[in-house]
């Protein structure tokens, strides 16, 4: 009786504890009330047992007497309001530890903390902070270019991490201090970036910067007319989108020639902006409304896709990746 009494001044006015005591009896039986395991039990006091060793869930009769205030009551989960009958337990018979030591469980955000309105603090038993597990989180705010970021690479087996703006700027960021590490200036807008494997291609008026982050080789290949909007890398072949609506071709010879020019790809009449390679073939998005599709044995174009009526095409997405 003593502990029922105590648990029962929990969230209770002065006025109600007395009427609440009273209803508090001993049950008669040592059987488990069935009702109470299907969480149908009504009946207050019950003669059977509503044993508190059993799973929680079933435990639906507390949550009815109980008019739980936030933080007052560690049996109950603020977020969810289901009682949790061992913690009530230990709560009525003395045992702070769980007050002392909240345990956060690793998969859950508290409500109140998205609000704004948790008090508790490092008190909380949920998560104060939006990453977990899977789920995306920003991590870093990586500043220092001065105008628009036109692309960014993270070659295979790196912890460095390029970006080019259009200021002219190739940056170099450490993977783990987000801090820049060294500032190229190019003396030209940098277009669009990309990688593959050791090498580094930026995209920029009238050529493509190659840079082998392994052997420190770097290249200026020629060619493009104009600023070079899109590249892309496939069957050891370097793909450039130029202004002037050419696709430009070099293949991989060797480690002494490695971008030998091959025949350059015409069809689009204005600056090719997207470019994307996947099952043996190169797709080409322009500013002329049009997307061409390109066998990447022959260089020719197969197909040409017309019905776009804006200029402003999205990113092309190789075919193997759209099934899901």
């Amino acid at each position: 009786m003593d502990i029922k009494t105590a648990r029962s001044s929990v969230g209770w006015t002065q006025k109600s504890a007395p009427r609440y005591n009273q209803l508090q009896t001993a049950p008669t039986s040592r059987r488990v009330c069935t009702y109470w395991l299907e969480g149908k039990c009504n009946r207050n006091p019950c003669r059977f047992l509503h044993d508190a060793s059993l799973p929680c869930s079933v435990y639906h009769r507390a949550a009815k007497l109980s008019s739980y205030i936030p933080g007052d009551c560690p049996g109950k989960d603020p977020e969810t309001g289901a009682v949790n009958s061992a913690n009530s337990t230990s709560r009525d018979t003395g045992d702070l530890s769980t007050e002392n030591n909240p345990q956060k469980p690793q998969e859950k955000v508290s409500h109140y903390w998205i609000s704004g309105n948790c008090v508790k603090g490092d008190a909380c038993p949920f998560l104060h902070w939006w990453f977990h597990g899977v789920d995306f989180a920003q991590l870093a705010k990586l500043e220092g270019h001065r105008k628009g970021v036109s692309g960014i690479a993270l070659p295979a087996g790196s912890t460095k991490l390029y970006s080019g703006s259009k200021d002219g700027t190739v940056r170099i960021w450490d993977c783990h201090t987000g801090q820049c590490d060294q500032v190229i200036n190019l003396g030209g807008e940098v277009g669009c970036f990309t990688s593959e494997g050791p090498w580094v291609f930026v995209g920029m008026p009238n050529k493509v910067k190659a840079w082998n982050i392994q052997s420190g080789a770097s290249y200026d290949i020629s060619g493009p007319v104009g600023q070079v909007h899109a590249m892309e890398v496939g069957i050891n072949m370097l793909f450039a989108g130029g202004q002037d609506g050419t696709i430009l071709v070099w293949n991989g010879v060797s480690e002494a020639d490695p971008f030998q020019m091959a025949a350059p790809l015409r069809g689009h009449t204005r600056g090719v902006v997207s470019l994307t390679v996947g099952r043996d073939q190169l797709y080409s998005g322009s500013i002329d409304q049009t997307i061409r599709v390109w066998d990447l044995h022959t260089l020719e174009c197969v197909q040409e896709l017309v019905g776009h009526t804006t200029s402003k095409l999205p990113p092309l997405v190789a075919p193997q990746t759209l099934s899901v």
